[in-house]
């Protein structure tokens, strides 16, 4: 895989200048930071020497715009892998099991890897790494789809073209956070532009790959799949990085285990952040984990298939919706505004619990989407503006993995919850667990009380000396 060196090298070309690559904790216990704040409290921000190269007022520039075209061709390529995936494996002799297996080789690579990828992306050029994760991916995806076409599809193989996909994926997916804010300054609106890119996507994706399917073959779907990757690599080719900005220089780790800890000692010295990942595990096992599976059986076994594809249409305009809201809204405190959003998140495993009628279901999937995909841009935007930048690529990793390993134990202990509860009163609890998550976000003062960071000058990097208890400024929210 390229990339242009370890720490110190390639980043600091991009921070020289390199146009291929590149708060005052003053506010008493209690106060809101301001912006001026982070420039010393004089009211207005030094520009400094690359101030001319950084993103002003607006997100759509022309970088912002490739790394947006990026983002969203790839998820149309994911969204169309699992179509692909069931009906090649299906039409050459495999079962249910074979395709869950195949699925499961890329997340479980992709989870154990991505707190690595973490440190990489913070110690290497996050660009290149993003473009050698795409390349790679565009290679696996292309041998795949020789596969198909040829007729020769072992399992095995299949697998570990799966687990090579995941662990790209780990090393491509801590970059994106890092590159949001320094592409826009609008980190917010930014991150609700790609929101609503992908869940457009999202909701193509499937379509795209059962016309493909059903006209052509599931080789050409996953041809078209490795092309996306191949788009996705070419804007980030054409993508020139700003300068890293004044107070993001990364300080020098004694190595990879020293940087590996320390993005530990980072996370959790954020009592918010990490105070979300812990309530979120509750939501992965007890409700979002067990709907996915439990809603398509339920749905489908009830009102057919055609059902189950409403409703998942609804659910993905749901998150359309939410992401318009996100791009023009702008609450002070954004955690405190989508934990009150999420609470619409019940309403998809509930309606389907209670056994509502399809039109019911539809709405609730709706207003489910569009309050997952709020909350999902409130969270994104205040890792990316309250966490130095040196070690926001660790910090996003820490997040993903925490809030990917907990889906798979919902989904597994499913069946035989269901088994013994019933699958509606599983659904139900799903509905209630959901309320119970978003009231326990708001009823932390370190989450409820995080306030909004809008200032483009970065979050200063905090002497490694200090003790962990004292990491977290008051201004990032009341204790």
């Amino acid at each position: 895989m390229s990339k242009e060196g370890p720490r110190g090298s390639g980043e600091e070309r991009e921070r020289a200048g390199d146009s291929t690559g590149g708060s005052s904790p003053g506010a008493g216990p209690g106060e809101p930071r301001r912006p001026q704040d982070s420039a010393g409290g004089s009211g207005a921000l030094d520009p400094g020497p690359n101030e001319s190269r950084r993103p002003r007022g607006g997100i759509w520039s022309r970088d912002f715009g490739l790394f947006f075209s990026a983002r969203a061709v790839a998820k149309l390529g994911d969204t169309m892998l699992p179509v692909a995936l069931a009906a090649g494996l299906l039409q050459h002799g495999y079962g249910a099991g074979a395709v869950g297996l195949a699925m499961a080789a890329s997340v479980a690579c992709f989870a154990g890897l991505v707190i690595f990828g973490g440190v990489f992306a913070d110690r290497f050029n996050t660009r290149l790494l993003m473009i050698g994760a795409d390349v790679t991916r565009l290679f696996t995806q292309s041998l795949a789809a020789a596969m198909f076409f040829s007729g020769h599809v072992v399992l095995w193989e299949i697998c570990v073209i799966g687990a090579v996909n995941g662990a790209a994926a780990a090393l491509f997916q801590p970059g994106v956070a890092s590159t949001v804010p320094r592409l826009a300054a609008d980190v917010q609106a930014a991150n609700g532009a790609i929101r609503v890119a992908e869940s457009v996507a999202q909701l193509a994706g499937p379509a795209v790959a059962g016309m493909l399917v059903a006209f052509a073959s599931p080789g050409v779907v996953f041809a078209a799949h490795a092309g996306t990757y191949g788009l996705s690599a070419l804007c980030l080719l054409l993508l020139r990085l700003p300068p890293a900005q004044p107070g993001t220089e990364a300080i020098r780790g004694s190595g990879f285990r020293a940087d590996l800890v320390e993005g530990w000692r980072e996370f959790r010295s954020r009592t918010w952040l990490w105070g979300v990942i812990a309530i979120w595990c509750v939501l992965m096992i007890a409700a979002w984990g067990p709907a996915v599976p439990l809603i398509a059986t339920q749905v489908v076994q009830e009102h057919g298939p055609r059902a189950y594809g409403l409703i998942n249409s609804a659910l993905g305009l749901g998150t359309v919706i939410g992401g318009v809201f996100a791009l023009r809204l702008r609450p002070r405190r954004m955690l405190r505004a989508g934990a009150v959003a999420l609470f619409g998140f019940s309403l998809f495993p509930a309606t389907v619990g209670a056994g509502f009628g399809v039109e019911w279901m539809a709405a609730g999937a709706v207003v489910a989407g569009a309050g997952m995909s709020f909350w999902g841009v409130m969270w994104a935007t205040s890792i990316q503006t309250q966490v130095p930048r040196d070690v926001l690529n660790r910090i996003h990793a820490y997040d993903v993995a925490g809030s990917l390993a907990m889906t798979p134990v919902g989904q597994a202990l499913a069946g035989p919850a269901a088994g013994v509860f019933g699958t509606r009163h599983v659904l139900l609890a799903g509905g209630v667990t959901t309320v119970l998550v978003a009231a326990a976000l708001l009823s932390v003062p370190a989450i409820r009380g995080l306030i909004r960071v809008d200032s483009t000058v970065p979050v200063p990097r905090r002497s490694p000396d200090k003790s962990s208890s004292n990491r977290e400024p008051a201004h990032r929210g009341s204790h």
